[in-house]
Formats: structure tokens, C-alpha cells, sequence
């Protein structure tokens, strides 16, 4: 399995990450997290990878903060949930809202996440409670998104791109961020336009 990769970024965008590694090209599916802190094309980064391999195919997951990728993994040893629906989930909420809302059993705000119904809600919070009480200490490993100093067209673009990517109708993607956009303002960031989209479903 590829634990990170590590090279030049050649190209980044809210829901991928390409990675130049001595002239190949890793193609990484990322949180909006990992997204908001990636540096400039061109520059090195780093990703501790999740290797997904299904009978039609396989995809890098890839994380900037290890913690971030723990958190992945615990979610998606939870039945009903896969690597879709994980890095949906961690691109929603940050690893401490997301760690805070198991620890304290709040099984509606884990709901609330575009995908997660409320039997796979109440599975999160059974199966992962206990586990994350005893690494509590990693809770202070909530990641801030960085808002990104772009035209709004841009962020709007950006957002809508990604939102199809994760599984949205366009149409429905372009409603909710016209929403979103006439109730606060134009002037959200790409992270902040997708994290509305996805807690309006």
C-alpha cells in the first residue's frame, strides 16, 4: 500500500491533488481541508495516502495532516461507510468538530453531512465513541480552513466544479450556491461555499 507521497505539486483544485513524483503523476482525491493548506503549484508537498482498490478500479486518498487520515480511516472502517462518503465528511466538518461530535454522541450534526443518513449516523458515533474518548488528547488537531484571496466568479466555479465531482446534480449545485451566496454575501471562500453546500442538503 502507498503510505505518502511526496514530490511537487503539478496541480490542485478542491477535490484533487496531482502529485509529480520523479515524472509521474500521482493523482490524489483530497479534503477541502488538506485543499486550503496545500502550497503553490510548483512547490513541494507531502500526502499520507489511503490506497482504496476495488474490482473496477483504484484511487489515492490523500491528507496533509496525519491526523486528518486517522480520523479518515476510523470513519471508514464504520459500516456504510466508504471513501466517498469519508473524505465528504471530513471536507464538511474539521477533524475537531468531527471528533467532538462522536465524543459528545451528536448524532445530528453527523447527520447533517450530505450522504450520511441516521442509521450510519448513530453506526459513527456506536462504533467510534469509545475509541475516540481514549485518544482525546488528538482532538486539538482541529484544521482551520484558509479562505483563498480569488474572484468570487472563481471560488463560485471552483466550488460548483467540485460540488459535481462529489456527487451533486449541477443543476441543484448551482441553486444551493445561489442560496448560499444571496444569504451570506460573495465573498466566501472555495471551502467555505462547499462546507454550505454540503450541510444544505
Amino acid at each position: 500500500m502507498i503510505a505518502y507521497v511526496d514530490g511537487k505539486l503539478a496541480y490542485k483544485d478542491p477535490t484533487q491533488a496531482i502529485l509529480d513524483v520523479n515524472g509521474i503523476g500521482y493523482e490524489v482525491r483530497i479534503s477541502l481541508a488538506t485543499y486550503s493548506k496545500l502550497p503553490a503549484d510548483g512547490e513541494k508537498a507531502k500526502l499520507y495516502t489511503y490506497q482504496h482498490i476495488k474490482e473496477d478500479g483504484q484511487a489515492l486518498y490523500g491528507f496533509l495532516d496525519p491526523n486528518e487520515k486517522a480520523l479518515f480511516m476510523q470513519l471508514i472502517s464504520v459500516s456504510g461507510i466508504g471513501p466517498g462518503t469519508g473524505i465528504v465528511m471530513v471536507s464538511s466538518m474539521s477533524v475537531g468538530e468531527i471528533r467532538q461530535a462522536i465524543v459528545s454522541e451528536d448524532v445530528r450534526a453527523i447527520q447533517a453531512i450530505k450522504g450520511v443518513g441516521p442509521k450510519t449516523a448513530q453506526r459513527v458515533v456506536l462504533e467510534l465513541k469509545d475509541k475516540l474518548r481514549k485518544d482525546e488528547l488528538l482532538a486539538k488537531a482541529g484544521i482551520d480552513t484558509v479562505p483563498l484571496a480569488k474572484a468570487h466568479n472563481t471560488n463560485r466555479s471552483e466550488a460548483l466544479a467540485a460540488l459535481v465531482t462529489l456527487g451533486f446534480a449541477r443543476a441543484a449545485a448551482e441553486k444551493t450556491l445561489d442560496q448560499i451566496q444571496n444569504k451570506h454575501g460573495n465573498d466566501l471562500s472555495v471551502e467555505e461555499l462547499i462546507k454550505f453546500a454540503l450541510k444544505s442538503h
